[in-house]
């Protein structure tokens, strides 16, 4: 039998129906699962669950759905669930329409309480302060390297990392007009414009470029007079009603930004290991030939990858410097720990940053 569009409509509107029953007891059971939790005290966000249940589901799905859209639904399911058993206050560098607001989003899915902050420096008070539950940050761009003032917070900071995830950046040139005649000034955050600066200067070499201290602050601005241009995402040109000359304008097509989620200890402690986890550290060693070689001994000897190492001024004056490293693993996890007892041995000063499910 040949079934026509009318009957596969059919169909699926009673498919909707047994998806919402299905989570609505889902969601029943969820608020069940806050009262347990509240009674004893529990957290009520644990990002090595919501990766293992999406890793299963993956794992177990049989498509058409591929991966990433099983992820991305069960996400926005389980946000939802978390929201009646406990609302999440999360603060991200604002306003809306920046990168940080759609990887805030990304991680936490929408069902969320927006803190929307001016500045990487707002981000931290708002988490360290109590204002917000958790806050995400940029800490490392593909093109451009590191973001030098969250890895300098994180050094003295109450707040920890439990999670991060990874964006795709696609860079955007908006204005009030369709056309790029007469654009004088650039505006975005100083990340933005290093992106960007190869095709600035090809395409518009005779624009001031003016830094912000966020892309959708510079779409705010690139708002306010038409001579003005601003370097932003499409959801900030939706936003502010402008339009998109030239899309796409980032000197890197696979350009990606990745994020860090923090909270105090208090709110959530290390999560356990979720099986793809990685160690964050800050240490500094004496000023003595062979130091640094030294602290990656114990890496070598009890088999712990290294994915990043970056340096920092100690700002002391002495040319010293700090040394972030990243480690795929879990402290809980014994040649692991082996090899971090060895490491802090050795380090005049020495931090863990967090543990936390990595995202690919």
């Amino acid at each position: 039998m040949t079934l026509n569009l009318a009957d596969l409509r059919v169909q699926i509107d009673a498919i909707d129906d047994e998806l919402l029953a299905l989570l609505n007891r889902r969601a029943k059971v969820a608020e069940l699962v806050g009262e347990v939790k509240k009674r004893e005290g529990s957290p009520f966000l644990r990002p090595d669950r919501v990766a293992q249940v999406i890793q299963n589901l993956q794992q177990a799905n049989g498509g058409p759905l591929k991966g990433v859209h099983v992820a991305a639904i069960w996400r926005e399911i389980m946000s939802a669930c978390l929201s009646l058993e406990a609302p999440v206050r999360v603060a991200y560098l604002g306003p809306a329409g920046t990168f940080s607001e759609q990887a805030t989003l990304q991680f936490f899915g929408n069902s969320i309480e927006h803190v929307a902050c001016a500045s990487i420096d707002e981000v931290f008070r708002a988490t360290a302060s109590g204002g917000a539950g958790y806050g995400v940050v940029p800490v490392e761009n593909s093109t451009e390297g590191v973001v030098s003032r969250s890895l300098d917070l994180l050094l003295h900071s109450p707040l920890h990392i439990i999670g991060e995830t990874s964006l795709m950046v696609r860079h955007n040139l908006l204005r009030l007009s369709g056309s790029m005649d007469g654009i004088e000034a650039v505006y975005a955050h100083p990340q933005a414009l290093a992106q960007c600066q190869g095709w600035l200067t090809a395409h518009l070499p005779q624009a001031e470029r003016h830094a912000a201290s966020s892309n959708a602050e510079g779409a705010r601005l690139a708002s306010t007079n038409p001579a003005w241009a601003a370097i932003a995402s499409d959801k900030a040109a939706s936003h502010f009603g402008l339009h998109m000359p030239a899309q796409g304008v980032q000197d890197d097509a696979f350009n990606r930004t990745r994020f860090a989620v923090l909270c105090l200890p208090q709110t959530l402690a290390l999560p356990p290991a979720s099986g793809t986890d990685r160690v964050s550290l800050v240490v500094s060693v004496a000023n003595r030939p062979g130091a640094v070689h030294d602290i990656l001994v114990p890496l070598k000897h009890h088999g712990v990858s290294m994915t990043r190492f970056e340096s920092r001024p100690a700002r002391s004056g002495q040319w010293e410097y700090y040394f972030y490293i990243d480690l795929l693993g879990h402290p809980s996890q014994n040649h692991v720990k082996a090899a971090l007892d060895d490491l802090q041995q050795l380090c005049a000063y020495y931090k863990v940053l967090g543990s936390y499910p990595a995202c690919e």
